[in-house]
């Protein structure tokens, strides 16, 4: 019987990126709408990727077989 392909989860695959040495980055939330009342401090803190906290690491590493 042939073995079972492991499957990426989409959803996933397009919220995080796995870096080569092996981190997962991610996106800050709450920067689509709704900004006006928000300072630019906090708007500017918001840009760029940071990385997962430990905790859900392995979740998500679970969800990205292949990457």
């Amino acid at each position: 019987m042939a073995k079972k392909k492991l499957k990426t989860n989409k959803a996933a695959a397009k919220r995080f990126k796995i870096t080569g040495s092996g981190k997962v980055m991610r996106y800050s939330a709450n920067q689509r709408h709704l900004l006006a009342h928000e300072s630019s401090k906090t708007k500017r803190n918001r840009r760029g990727a940071m990385e997962v906290s430990a905790s859900d690491m392995d979740n998500i590493k679970t969800l990205l077989p292949n990457l």
